[in-house]
């Protein structure tokens, strides 16, 4: 495209903005800030589900532990789950989307400005919602996977003899819900963004590999994001309304449940992973001074992952008794999506073989991220043969496996993507003495942590067990899991320190600090709102190293200019307005069982947002 859409459908005038100040955040529509406000909020909620991780190790430290009760443990190991996954880890991945889409793509902003704060704001209230479950003491205790019908109830009201006869499980269902809305608008978003605003001359195939593997994540979102909200709506029926569709007295299954749920929650593991895998792919290359090896092969790799992915869904089902025909398709597909990811660790190998590296904190956590995915990866394909997974199932063979993909690739990639942009977010950078601190004692503390789950699942430790007993031989490895836990913790502290310290300081970072390839690279640190004073014209997909060897190897650094006659669009309240009536309409559904005129609420809350969205739809331009 030639210009962007937010050129095309104004004109061309001043515009100006409230630059400081509470309420130009909570209006923003920048990417950018929005962006920083999706990484604040989403690290605040991952250092919540790290407490609830403590708590647990701190209980299985020794046999008969006695620091929680069994239900606290219970709503302990859900919570940690569903925070890590819902308000971590994908959160933390949309910081990147915002912030970094636009820029590498030479784009303005994205497709929808206030659709991406709305998408927000509803994050933001839904992860509220969802922990405020602890404040009425009704938190989430069924898993953070929901297993009907231990989360399914028919008794209206509820009583004692229902599976699940509290709030816990509403909070649960409700809460994945508005979370659901999010998600869906921003994939919506960053899909459309990607397809229309690309800067002139980039091709799909000159596209940077984080834009690639965030395409790829939006679609999975799209996908997939729909049948988990189909199961909930049907598990909220369950509970709340007598139907059966999990329940077997009534002719429901309950092993639906598992198929709904796992065909969103395999694809949701590479939503999780492909950021890192695009934000690896961008590291290496620039700190091994190489471009990335084989970016065709790297694409449609990933691609192929997302493909394939949905057709995986039900090996964590091995155990269920689908018989030998399901058993075997699931087998090899488990196998086949091992390909397409070895071909990226070869590549990333390929990359970094016979380069000039530069051990920086962002390359170290890059090349831990391939090590540590690795090690998660093998035991993926030990699990593909269904014999052997039906002796790992349920162990904490499997809790080693998810962590090392989740936490040793996606936690691993997703700091390395935050000491790699950081100058580039806030015009500073981190000290790079306390990151190679924070990348020790994360790396060891790590394995120290989910390595010997590996040893205690061979021995026959269940996981969600609240205690053990002596003479079972767990002691010693849950012990060391312990301590590694909180060498781990310590590692963020580091990091934290890190922030506060480099937030102390001036800004400091050039606008490359690194001399990398995209297009972010080529604007001053941070940005200005408008980004790009003149859209760029690309021709590969490497522009910045192409331009710096047009000028001979030196690049003067961008100045900042004057954004006026650039039409950029205007701060709005009624994102946040929508969020609010998304929130109460839904939030209402909670009372179902406990206000005779629930009905009343949910009315109001749809009077709010038709209010909201009517105001959002005929806001005026200028």
């Amino acid at each position: 495209m030639a210009t962007s859409v937010l050129e095309r459908r104004a004109p061309a005038v001043p515009h100006t903005h409230a630059k400081t100040g509470l309420w130009s955040w909570i209006t923003t529509v920048d990417h950018k800030r929005i962006g920083i406000l999706y990484g604040a909020t989403s690290f605040l909620f991952f250092l919540l589900g790290g407490l609830e991780a403590l708590v647990i190790r701190l209980q299985l430290t020794g046999p008969n532990g006695k620091l929680v009760d069994p239900d606290t443990y219970n709503a302990l190991f859900t919570m940690h789950g569903t925070t890590m996954i819902f308000l971590g880890v994908m959160p933390l991945s949309a910081m990147f989307f915002n912030y970094f889409i636009p820029l590498q793509i030479g784009a303005r902003d994205v497709a929808f400005p206030r659709l991406n704060a709305f998408s927000y704001w509803v994050f933001l209230l839904g992860g509220i919602f969802i922990n405020t479950s602890f404040l009425v003491g009704a938190p989430p205790d069924g898993g953070w996977f929901g297993y009907a019908n231990l989360t399914s109830s028919r008794i209206i009201p509820a009583t004692a003899a229902a599976p699940s006869p509290g709030l816990n499980i509403d909070f649960w269902v409700i809460g994945l819900q508005i979370l659901g809305i999010a998600s869906i608008a921003a994939a919506l978003n960053f899909f459309v963004t990607i397809v229309n605003l690309r800067a002139p001359g980039m091709k799909m195939l000159r596209m940077p590999m984080f834009v690639w593997m965030s395409f790829v994540v939006q679609v999975l979102l799209l996908l997939a994001f729909p049948v988990i909200t189909v199961a909930l709506i049907y598990l909220m029926m369950d509970r709340n309304f007598g139907t059966s569709f999990f329940m077997p007295d009534g002719g429901g299954d309950p092993i639906m449940w598992q198929h709904l749920f796992w065909f969103f929650g395999h694809p949701e593991v590479y939503i999780l992973i492909l950021p890192a895998f695009g934000i690896t792919s961008e590291i290496l290359p620039v700190f091994s001074r190489k471009p990335l090896f084989g970016y065709t092969a790297m694409v449609f790799s990933g691609i192929f992952i997302g493909f394939v992915g949905f057709g995986v869904w039900s090996h964590h089902m091995f155990a269920t008794g689908m018989g030998p025909f399901a058993d075997t398709f699931f087998s090899l597909a488990t196998m086949v999506i091992a390909l397409p990811t070895g071909v990226k660790i070869f590549n990333w190998i390929g990359t970094i073989w016979g380069g000039s590296l530069r051990y920086t904190t962002a390359m170290m956590m890059a090349i831990a991220m391939v090590a540590l995915f690795i090690i998660g990866g093998l035991s993926g394909v030990m699990h593909s043969a269904a014999p052997a997974d039906l002796q790992q199932t349920d162990t904490y063979f499997i809790v080693a496996h998810f962590h090392y993909v989740l936490f040793g690739g996606a936690i691993f990639g997703l700091t390395a993507g935050a000491y790699y942009w950081w100058p580039k977010m806030f015009g500073r950078l981190l000290d790079e003495t306390l990151g190679k601190i924070h990348f020790w004692l994360m790396f060891i503390g790590m394995n120290a942590t989910f390595f010997p789950m590996h040893i205690l699942g061979l021995n026959g430790m269940p996981r969600r067990v609240y205690s053990y007993p002596e003479g079972l031989n767990f002691e010693f490895w849950n012990l060391i899991e312990t301590v590694g836990a909180f060498v781990l913790a310590s590692g963020f502290l580091v990091f934290l320190v890190n922030i506060i310290k480099t937030w102390m300081g001036p800004k400091n970072a050039p606008a490359d600090p690194w001399h990398g390839a995209t297009l972010e690279w080529a604007i001053p640190s941070p940005p200005q709102e408008f980004n790009f004073p003149k859209l760029p014209q690309v021709g590969s997909s490497v522009p910045q190293w192409d331009a710096r060897r047009a000028a001979g190897g030196h690049l003067p650094e961008p100045a900042l200019v004057s954004g006026e006659g650039i039409h950029m669009p205007n701060p709005s309240f009624w994102p946040l307005m929508a969020a609010i009536g998304v929130n109460l309409t839904l939030g209402s559904l909670l009372f179902i069982r406990q206000l005779p005129y629930w009905y009343g609420l949910t009315l109001f809350g749809a009077a709010w947002l038709f209010v909201s969205v009517y105001k959002w739809a005929f806001e005026p331009a200028h």
